[in-house]
């Protein structure tokens, strides 16, 4: 009689217990890389090493699954802060948030960019659980920094903070936390009304004046892209804005996407002037840190739905049309990394870049602060606050 074969391990017994969470996080990883409508369900899977049929007993579709990786990071964030007792040091506090928000560096993005394809409910509770996160912040930075400034310091600070979820630049998790705090704190202790004196105004590129049937076409998808996504624009709706039928549009681009890669050509094109008619003789490079800050806060607001179009759908775009976009993007980061150091000599190309796209971040979130209204005081603000954030 043969003997009786070792009883098979139950898949109960062998499953992580915290597969849910492994399955998040690998998720939130390949939405912010591929954003939303290129990633799959099956690619999660892989990245966990589990079945597409064992990942739908966790989350019924992709949809699910994305709503998920959009609350974890600020779920986290306001966790952490829980901990963190009241009435505590604005460092206590903000180091709790840089420690979460470096721990989900490669999926923290999920919530800048691609939090737009959430359905209103999601929307809505995602909203008043980020203003719970501000309001926390916003209560440090006021008892050691009192100002007026609607707390507009504590989304900037916030940003800088944020901002290492935008980038893959290599540096340690600890290093990064220190970068990031102290750019934070220096944001937080910033003025924003105290502006920057004896800086030149920008002369940004003037806006393009569409004079041709391709150049109208662009123009009238740069609102829709920014207002519903790329993936949820459709042809249709592109050549009604302008007046065509949907097939004549093949007439000026191949595709859809042919016009995202002109958009974000144009992005990245209006950027460089503007940055090359800045740099024209200025002083050192002291004075060529804040005309870049300044350029780009001016950038970012005279063009905000190009420039966030752009920072949003790049990652989407194929590999060919990517590539002279991606060039063009560490050419600007080189401009900015070569002034920076030349002025903060102590800092090394890694920890330069950090600080750099820490600045990037406090334009986005304190232009949204501003809900994007532009005025030369507020540019002026904004500018103070990310020369604040690159310890100027």
């Amino acid at each position: 009689m043969a003997p009786a074969s070792p009883p098979a391990r139950s898949a109960a017994a062998t499953r992580p217990r915290n597969r849910k969470q492994l399955i998040v996080e690998a998720a939130g990883r390949i939405f912010s890389e591929r954003g939303y409508h290129k990633a799959s369900m099956e690619e999660v899977a892989a990245g966990v090493g589990i079945t597409a049929t064992a990942l739908y007993r966790h989350f019924p579709n992709k949809y699910a699954l994305f709503a998920a990786c959009a609350h974890v990071m600020v779920d986290g964030l306001v966790a952490a802060l829980d901990e963190v007792p009241p009435g505590a040091a604005l460092a206590d506090v903000l180091t709790a948030v840089t420690r979460v928000t470096v721990a989900h560096r490669a999926s923290g993005g999920v919530y800048r960019w691609e939090a737009r394809y959430l359905d209103r409910e999601d929307r809505r509770r995602l909203a008043v659980k980020f203003g719970r996160l501000v309001e926390r912040v916003d209560e440090a930075v006021q008892h050691e920094h009192p100002l007026p400034d609607e707390r507009l310091r504590a989304m900037a600070a916030l940003g800088a903070i944020g901002s290492i979820t935008m980038h893959r630049t290599s540096i340690a998790g600890r290093r990064a936390e220190e970068l990031l705090l102290a750019s934070a704190l220096r944001v937080a202790a910033t003025d924003p009304a105290a502006g920057r004196p004896g800086t030149r105004p920008v002369e940004l590129p003037a806006r393009p004046v569409p004079r041709t049937r391709r150049a109208e076409i662009l123009a009238a998808s740069v609102p829709l892209f920014a207002r519903d996504g790329f993936a949820n624009v459709t042809n249709g709706q592109i050549a009604q804005a302008v007046g065509l039928t949907p097939s004549a549009l093949y007439r000026h681009y191949p595709g859809k996407i042919d016009i995202l890669a002109a958009a974000c050509l144009q992005a990245a094109g209006l950027l460089a002037q503007g940055v090359e008619r800045s740099l024209h003789e200025v002083a050192g490079p002291y004075d060529a840190v804040v005309m870049l800050a300044a350029t780009y806060v001016a950038y970012s607001f005279e063009y905000t739905e190009l420039n966030s179009v752009a920072e949003a759908e790049l990652a989407g775009l194929p590999a060919d049309l990517r590539r002279p976009l991606l060039l063009a993007q560490r050419e600007h980061i080189a401009v900015w990394e070569q002034q920076l150091r030349l002025a903060r000599p102590e800092l090394d190309p890694r920890q330069a870049r950090v600080l750099v796209h820490a600045g990037f971040g406090v334009v986005v979130e304190a232009g949204r602060r501003l809900r994007w209204r532009d005025s030369p005081g507020r540019r002026a603000a904004v500018t103070a606050l990310v020369v604040g954030a690159l310890g100027l």
